[in-house]
């Protein structure tokens, strides 16, 4: 199965791909926009370019894993696109995942800006990475 995964965010909302065949997870792009109607309409593009069976949303817990309202937004921004492309919808625990975005660029040379740039996608690539991880362990 092919994956698109979304690291949900207020202004910029990370995307990355992957499947169960390489187990590996790609970032891909950045939507940079305020409106869940107009993150809707990039995502619809994004869908059809990329053909996922499934969708893998960044669910935002709390550290004490309790659902805040980050996490409540992307409960219903998961309804909205369970509605909109009749596409499976699994929730991954985020926790985390930016500060291990950031891990994997410490060492790049990349200057502030460009890091900022590209953190979304790479999170939403940490995201599904766990998720296809979890899916490989028996």
């Amino acid at each position: 199965m092919r994956y698109l995964a979304i690291d949900l965010g207020a202004k910029r909302t990370g995307i990355a791909t992957g499947d169960d065949t390489t187990g590996l997870a790609t970032p891909i792009d950045v939507i940079t926009t305020t409106s869940d109607a107009e993150r809707l309409n990039r995502l619809a593009k994004l869908i059809d370019e990329h053909g996922p069976d499934a969708l893998v949303l960044g669910m935002p817990l709390n550290m004490d894993g309790s659902p805040g309202p980050a996490a409540k937004h992307a409960q219903a921004f998961a309804d909205q696109l369970t509605q909109r492309f009749n596409l499976p919808v699994h929730p991954v625990d985020e926790r985390l995942s930016s500060d291990a975005a950031n891990r994997q660029m410490a060492q790049t040379g990349l200057t502030h800006k460009q890091k900022k740039a590209r953190r979304d996608a790479l999170a939403a690539a940490v995201i599904l990475q766990d998720f296809l991880n979890s899916k490989r362990t028996p």
